[in-house]
């Protein structure tokens, strides 16, 4: 089935034009659509995220595609875990879910509002501290620093005791190593961190006896504490606010605004690039030699027809070239759009470098490279060390341009191909046309 011959890719959605549409009002569209054009319903990001879709364009490709190629994986997998947390909470008994009571729209409307102030506050006192820098109102003086300062008091070595004024502050932080090392297990680092910015944003410490209060704390720590190893791209006022709503409530509505920009950003964002990328079936490599084939043939095209009409040859032989310009010009055409026509002919792609050497790396070492990215609770989204980056740089650039190939499941991408290289095909005609008729309009060598 071929699409609309007026069909166009997914064009590439940057973060600023997100930014900005959100900043506009965008977010008031539906949260079905993903982009004006380029993708079919059978690829809609439901489909994908529902497991609707074969490959490549399930949620597994999907969360490679954020990894290694987008490095902003950290949306899907606090998505795919809040849509599991709300899940789990909906089997809860009710005893359980009046521990933590819903936040509620105007809770949430206050929170922002008290960020917004603070963060007013902040700047005010920061202009304030600059303006009177250096004069007689400068609330931080400059010292002599070869004068001892006679107030100041020794710092602390890490035996010394915290006092009584630290453990009214911030007492959830008395005990604690750097790195979470003196309760040894993860849950007491997780627990500090997250202790940590509830304090920063100045809300109170939560009760412990809410259903998976130890849960949200690793979720804060993960995803939403400073320095985080998966520190979501939010605003600073949503950030304190969602702080807020936790240190209240476990209740999955207090992540509501959170996962209203995140989901924003997967549909209107990541999905149409991923749709884009997944259109292009070959490498980057191959991609290139695509290219370069489309180029040649187009230049030698020209150069047999510049020949021929030069020469005293019959007109018809200049015909000829349009079998030159036809292939060069749909060659080239189908490479721009990331598409290689002889891979299409077969319905087949390349295999991504991370997975030519997954099922290696696995047998081997033990480790799947797939397991470790779907899971929401984990470390940092870095594969820099990961055994098959080394492996597919040692790859010379043939054996990179024709690697292994695979054919593609998906109906629906099939069918966007098929349409890529129908335009292909009448770009070509005509265009290869127009300069064939350009050569035979032209007299004849002879007659100069």
């Amino acid at each position: 089935m071929v699409l609309s011959l007026s069909y166009r890719r997914p064009a590439h959605v940057s973060r600023d034009s997100i930014n900005t549409e959100k900043s506009g009002g965008a977010e008031s569209q539906s949260s079905g659509s993903s982009c004006p054009y380029g993708i079919p319903d059978a690829l809609s990001f439901d489909r994908i995220i529902n497991g609707g879709t074969c490959p490549p364009v399930t949620t597994r490709e999907f969360m490679d595609f954020l990894i290694y190629i987008e490095h902003d994986a950290e949306n899907l997998q606090f998505y795919l875990w809040y849509r599991d947390y709300v899940k789990r909470w909906s089997e809860l008994p009710e005893r359980e879910q009046g521990l933590a009571p819903i936040w509620t729209p105007e809770q949430a409307q206050q929170a922002r509002n008290e960020a917004l102030t603070e963060k007013s506050k902040k700047v005010n006192n920061a202009d304030a501290a600059q303006a009177f820098r250096g004069t007689d109102f400068d609330s931080k003086p400059k010292r002599n620093q070869d004068t001892p300062n006679p107030f100041s008091t020794p710092p602390r070595t890490p035996s010394n005791e915290v006092g009584r004024d630290s453990m009214a502050t911030a007492p959830s932080t008395v005990g604690w190593s750097d790195d979470g090392s003196t309760l040894g297990s993860s849950v007491a680092h997780h627990q500090k961190t997250s202790a940590n910015a509830f304090v920063e944003v100045g809300a109170h410490q939560p009760f412990t006896i809410q259903p998976y209060r130890e849960e949200i704390s690793r979720i804060i720590s993960i995803y939403f504490a400073e320095g985080s190893v998966r520190y979501l791209n939010l605003s600073g006022k949503e950030r304190t606010a969602l702080l807020k709503a936790l240190s209240i409530t476990t209740h999955p509505s207090a992540f509501k605004d959170v996962v209203a920009t995140i989901e924003y950003t997967l549909r209107h964002q990541l999905h149409p690039n991923f749709i884009r990328w997944t259109i292009c079936n070959g490498n980057a490599p191959r991609q290139t030699f695509a290219r370069g084939l489309g180029i040649g043939g187009i230049v030698a095209g020209l150069v047999y027809g510049i020949i021929i009409t030069l020469s005293d040859a019959g007109r018809g032989w200049r015909a000829l070239a349009f079998l030159a310009f036809f292939i060069g010009i749909s060659t080239l055409f189908a490479a721009w759009k990331g598409m290689c026509v002889v891979l299409h002919g077969m319905h087949h792609r390349h295999l991504r470098p991370w997975e030519l050497f997954g099922s290696d790396d696995t047998s081997s070492s033990g480790y799947d490279l797939k397991k470790d990215s779907f899971d929401t609770l984990g470390s940092a989204n870095s594969f820099e060390d990961e055994p098959w980056v080394a492996k597919y740089d040692k790859r010379n650039v043939i054996r990179k341009i024709f690697d292994r190939e695979v054919w593609i499941q998906e109906p629906a991408l099939r069918s966007i191909q098929d349409t890529i290289f129908i335009q292909a095909l009448i770009t070509a005609f005509v265009i290869g046309g127009v300069l064939t008729a350009i050569f035979l309009a032209v007299p004849a060598g002879n007659k100069f």
